[in-house]
């Protein structure tokens, strides 16, 4: 994993009331340059406002840079493609699927890391999209925001995103000609004094892609859970790890350590839901308490190890992340931040998770357990085309 470096300022935000703000009021103050990378970007309700943020920063001679993904985004609005075309954002849809789509393997490498930097001096990382938190395009309206974070950071790693949304930015096979144009720079803001200190929270980011990160994220998830001694607390939307992370929650619950998982309780699709199922049973059997949360769609890929380790990112513990994804976490051992992020989860386990009990799990209706197995069935199928073990 990579190291942990000092003098990081962390806050935590919580789903797109916090986030669309915080990062609006970034772009407004942005002086030369822009970048984000996202899965979704829906231009609808809420999010337009950072549509219209990216587009006045644009306009005002600010370097903007939107990335996001052909699966998450196939389409861009065609108002929003003449807008930011008029004003100078530069845009780019990553590998649309095309006619033949999830017949190839290949095409399920998605970008789904959720990052912006701005000016070299901030940057956001977590897990929520450039999606209202009431709207979902395939369920509509929703009565209650998802659950999702991000972090808000100052400090050493922001120039190590930058740097990494740079080199992303000019391998993508450019479309339009407009979008590498030379664009006017306005004089960067010098950057505070205080950030050059050795001081603040330690912290780092944590990648996965195919080339050289293959298994970072998930082995700093293991490296935790093995080091936890009192408690593991875990949510994630889509929940099925392979063998060696399934066995380091195991070892953990039996030397003593509580384990609590915050899962998706609604349904969405249907190998999300089901094929998490099946390796409810060992954990379960293992006194690891799982929680599904269904006041709204979870949308978070965090967690919390004794207070002291914190992760906030964009990966699923499921093979699309942790085996074919472009993803981004932020690690932390700063115990104010973690006793933050503990704290909203015991909240969310409280007011909005239904324990799974092991004897009703057991006794489920045949049916279900079909179902079950056929969606985890299919999952390793899938993995198989890949040339993946997991």
């Amino acid at each position: 994993m990579a190291a942990l470096q000092l003098g990081h300022q962390l806050e935590l935000l919580q789903g797109g009331q916090d986030f669309f703000p915080a990062l609006i009021e970034a772009i407004d103050s942005s002086v030369q340059e822009v970048r984000i990378e996202t899965y979704i970007f829906n231009t609808r309700h809420s999010s337009a406002l950072v549509a219209e943020a990216l587009e006045r920063a644009a306009a005002r001679g600010v370097a903007v840079y939107l990335v996001m993904d052909g699966v998450g985004t196939p389409t861009l609005e065609p108002q929003w493609c003449r807008r930011f075309e008029r004003a100078g954002v530069a845009w780019h849809i990553f590998a649309p699927m095309g006619r033949l789509g999830l017949l190839i393997p290949s095409r399920w490498r998605r970008l789904h890391r959720k990052l912006c930097v701005v000016d070299g001096r901030l940057a956001f990382c977590g897990g929520i999209n450039l999606l209202d938190d009431f709207f979902d395009p395939n369920h509509g309206l929703l009565s209650l925001p998802r659950l999702d974070f991000v972090v808000r950071v100052r400090g050493p790693l922001v120039q190590e995103a930058q740097t990494l949304l740079t080199q992303f930015w000019w391998r993508l096979p450019m479309l339009r000609p407009a979008q590498t144009a030379p664009r006017p720079r306005v004089q960067a803001m010098p950057q505070p004094a205080a950030l050059a200190r050795p001081a603040g929270a330690r912290a780092a980011l944590v990648l996965r892609d195919n080339l050289l990160h293959r298994t970072r994220i998930e082995r700093a998830y293991r490296r935790a859970i093995g080091e936890a001694n009192q408690d593991v607390i875990i949510a994630n939307a889509y929940f099925l790890p392979g063998r060696k992370l399934r066995q380091s929650l195991i070892h953990a619950a039996q030397r003593g350590v509580r384990v609590r998982l915050l899962l998706q309780g609604r349904y969405e699709y249907f190998m999300q839901y089901h094929a998490a199922r099946p390796v409810y049973g060992p954990l379960l059997a293992a006194g690891i308490e799982i929680y599904e949360y269904s006041p709204s769609f979870l949308h978070a890929k965090v967690a919390v190890v004794d207070q002291c380790w914190a992760t906030v990112g964009s990966s699923n513990l499921d093979p699309l992340s942790l085996l074919l994804a472009r993803e981004a976490n932020l690690v932390t051992t700063d115990p104010v931040f973690a006793l933050d992020l503990r704290c909203r989860l015991e909240q969310a386990i409280e007011q909005g998770g239904v324990a799974v009990d092991p004897a009703s799990y057991a006794d489920r209706p045949w049916r279900q357990g079909l179902l079950d197995r056929l969606a985890f069935g299919l999952m390793r199928l899938a993995l198989f085309l890949t040339g993946k073990r997991y």
